[in-house]
């Protein structure tokens, strides 16, 4: 009878063992995923811009051209 009890002792503590570690797993993961959300949400913010900031350089060119174009056409 002892012999069942004591299996069944050691069996409860390493299922408690190994829940532990699997609880501890899960939490890296949980911490990697934020990690994770925080970086995409960074990546779009910075795309966002990356348009913003294509769209301006487009204006300023079309702008120097017409700057170009006005020289030129004042020097003729």
């Amino acid at each position: 009878m002892w012999i069942w009890i004591a299996v069944v002792v050691l069996a409860v503590i390493i299922l408690g063992a190994l829940g532990v570690r699997l609880l501890g797993r899960l939490d890296g993961l949980r911490r990697a995923a934020v990690r994770l959300q925080r970086r995409q949400a960074d990546a779009a913010k910075l795309q966002q811009s990356a348009l913003v900031l294509q769209e301006t350089v487009a204006e300023v060119q079309k702008r120097a051209e017409l700057i170009q174009e006005h020289a030129v056409l004042t020097k003729g």
